[in-house]
Parts: structure tokens; sequence; C-alpha cells
């Protein structure tokens, strides 16, 4: 989907209307060119009354700053010591950066302002070593927040912190959109970054539920690239805490916000928890999804066409696989109770979700619906992808004389010559 493809988008607007996303931008990404689409996609996002909160990060221009002044900077990116000379870096840093992007801001028509709503304290001697100037966020001022956001205002938040003494501390810029995402209730945190994603083994990560990435995160830590292990490590905690989704995107794209927030697909990484993805019945606004879905496929002869009251006459036996509310395959289970069999059919996954291990889901979903209607073997039909139930799905090739008489008329009739494929549900003998 196209980020003006208006009908797309018109489908996300009801569950984001007056909820609040936090956009948290590398340093590197706010001078990069592509900054201003960013922030004209963020003038978007404030037009459908969606609630921004802007966190961003400094690591860049701490870096150049001492290159030009010919220090060594101690901490670029708010984890490690911070030693007073870097301090002064990060505040002369974070300031430049906090002002460019207010001014970007005033150029969309849209107000901010810069706040001071991470309330600090020094991360203190760890393992022996004195972090000095390094801080930790304690917590995160609300009602600041609340009351800015309430009048259409953008908050912008730098990676400082400041304790009850008004003494600054530099803060990672990641753990400050964690706090702030947390504390606000964020419907989603969204790290813009200058990677394309989370990349582990090389390979670059589409979507993942946040046990999944847990389980990376506790065995292979060094499986990500050291510029996108933070970002994993907080969305991660992020999704913990309740944020439902968190994403990680590559800021130099054009529309990528855009095409991250509106559509199923997106550009990036997301990361999210339990609630994210539901197979369920499918009801009879979904007989148009299914056509839709199903259509190429008939189109390639994968799939035997279904017209809308052959559909309708069985929807009890669909099911739709949602991802955020939106349905991205389907399937159906027929019953043949006198002979206890059931047929697996009208397994479809959209192209733009293969490959991620929704087909092998709904099959074992499938699989689990049959045994608990006490049938003893699983049936499925297939021209072009017999090779995949049997590697998938753990099916064998059978014959037409496996049929119910029922079915084996239909398959008479309809002179397509499609491998039978058998699978047995009955337990094994101990």
């Amino acid at each position: 989907m196209k980020p003006t493809d208006l009908r797309g988008i018109l489908q996300y607007i009801p569950r984001f209307r007056e909820k609040t996303f936090i956009i948290a931008v590398d340093g590197a990404i706010v001078t990069d060119e592509n900054f201003a689409n960013i922030l004209l996609d963020v003038a978007v996002l404030r037009s459908l009354n969606i609630r921004v909160v802007l966190v961003h990060g400094a690591a860049a221009q701490i870096q150049a700053l001492a290159a030009e002044q010919n220090l060594a900077p101690s901490n670029l990116d708010g984890v490690g010591v911070t030693d007073a000379e870097t301090l002064k870096l990060a505040l002369t840093a974070s300031n430049r950066l906090t002002h460019e992007i207010l001014e970007g801001l005033a150029t969309n028509d849209l107000r901010a302002v810069s706040s001071n709503a991470i309330i600090a304290h020094p991360m203190g001697i760890i393992q022996g070593v004195d972090h000095l100037f390094t801080g930790k966020v304690e917590r995160v001022d609300v009602d600041l927040l609340q009351t800015l956001l309430a009048q259409g205002i953008i908050p912008v938040v730098p990676p400082l912190g400041f304790d009850g003494d008004g003494k600054t501390y530099r803060v990672n810029s990641d753990g400050v959109a964690l706090a702030v995402a947390d504390a606000l209730k964020a419907t989603k945190l969204i790290f813009i970054t200058t990677q394309d994603g989370l990349v582990c083994q090389g390979l670059l990560i589409r979507q993942i539920i946040v046990a999944e990435l847990d389980a990376l995160l506790a065995g292979k830590k060094c499986d990500f690239t050291p510029q996108t292990l933070s970002k994993a490590q907080h969305a991660a905690a992020a999704c913990r805490a309740g944020v439902p989704r968190v994403h990680v995107i590559n800021g130099k794209v054009d529309e990528g916000l855009l095409a991250e927030v509106f559509s199923n697909e997106g550009i990036g990484t997301l990361i999210y928890a339990n609630e994210y993805q539901q197979i369920r019945k499918a009801m009879k606004k979904d007989v148009r999804h299914i056509m839709m879905l199903t259509k190429s496929s008939v189109a390639s002869d994968e799939l035997v066409k279904r017209t809308r009251p052959m559909i309708e006459k069985q929807l009890g036996d669909y099911f739709i696989f949602e991802i955020d509310k939106n349905p991205v395959a389907c399937v159906a289970l027929h019953v043949y109770p006198e002979q206890k069999q059931g047929e697996l059919a009208c397994l479809y996954v959209s192209k733009s979700h293969e490959n991620q291990g929704i087909g092998r889901k709904l099959i074992q979903f499938v699989e689990s619906k049959a045994r608990e209607a006490g049938l003893e073997t699983l049936l499925t039909l297939s021209t072009q992808a017999f090779t995949y139930f049997q590697s998938k799905g753990g099916f064998v090739e059978g014959g037409p004389d496996d049929l119910p008489p029922a079915r084996r008329e239909k398959y008479d009739q309809s002179g397509r010559n499609s491998k039978v494929l058998v699978k047995s549900l009955l337990k094994p003998v101990a």
C-alpha cells in the first residue's frame, strides 16, 4: 500500500485518533536531508489527531563536536562514563539539535516546545567505576507532557535529565523514549535510525513477537549489529512494559514513517505483544476479504474458484488470520463427521506476508481444531503446493479413494486432478 492511498489510511484512523506515538530519532537522522520529510509525516499524524512526542539522540553530533575540538568523548550514547568535558559536548549538541527540530516543526505550522520532563539521578558506581555525569531516568513528568499534548503541542525531549537540585545528566535517548512511552501508555514507540530495522545474523527481521526477541537477546546478543542492539533491548523492554507495538525503521526512506504506520507490510521491523495477531472465525463481512485474498491463486489455478454464495453457505468452516485487525490469510476446515475426516481447504497467505510462518500456523490451527472435533484423518487437495503440505504439515500422498464419498464426487466432477494428501490424527500407541 502506498502511503498516499487514502482508503488504506482510513482503516487505521479510528484506532489511532487521540492515541500517543513516541517517535525516537537518532541524532544522525536529524541532520539527514530526509529529516524534513519525516517532519512532514509528523504533520500528517498530527492532522489525524494523533498525539506525538519527539525524543532525539545526539551521539553523532557529540562525536562531530569532539572531532572539531580534538577531544576524545568518554561517552557517546549515554551508557558509559560521562566526564565533565563530554557533558559540555552533550549539552551543546543536544541544544542545537532541539533547536533544529523546533525550527523544522515550526516550518510545518506545528507548535512544539523543549521540555525538562525527564527527572534523572546519577547512574552511580557500577562494578567499581564511577559513571560521573551519566544519568538514569528516575521518572517522567507525566502531568507536564499530558498538558502539552492536550493543547496540541509536540513535546521535544532531549537526551538529558535533571535532578532535584537542577544538575544535568547525560541519559541514553533509547532509554528516555522507553520511559516516556511507558509513562504515557503510548500506542506506538517508533525508533527512527540509519538502519533498515533490527538485523540479526545479517538478516533483517520484519516482524517478531516480544517473547522471541527476548530469546534472541538472551542467547545471541552478539548476532545483533552494534547499531541495532540497543534498539532491540529497549523495544523488548517497551513491549514488556505494555507498549503494544514498537517499530524500528530507516529514517532515510522517503515517506517511511507513514508507510510503517499506515500499512500492514511496513518498511522496517515490528516488535509486538502477544495480542498483535490472531486467528478467528470468519464473519459475513470477511467474505469479500476471502475472495480478494484468494483472487490471484484462483487465477493461477492453484485454488479452486469459490463464489460468494459458496463461501457464505459454508462460512462457519472458514478462519481468518489477522494482523492489527486486517485479514492477511485464510483457511477452511470442512468436516465429514460420518467418516471422521476433515479437509483443510482454501489456505492462502497474502504475498506481503509470505515466508513468515503464517501458513504453518494455520495448518497447525486446523489440525488442532480437527482433533478437538474428534476427527481421525485430515485431508487436503493441492495442484501446486503439495510439497509445501508434505514438508511443513507432515502430510503424505494418498489417493482419491481416501476421500469421503461426498468429497470424492466433487473431486471427480472438477477435473482438476489434484493430489490428495493425508495426515493421520490418531495418536501413536505408546
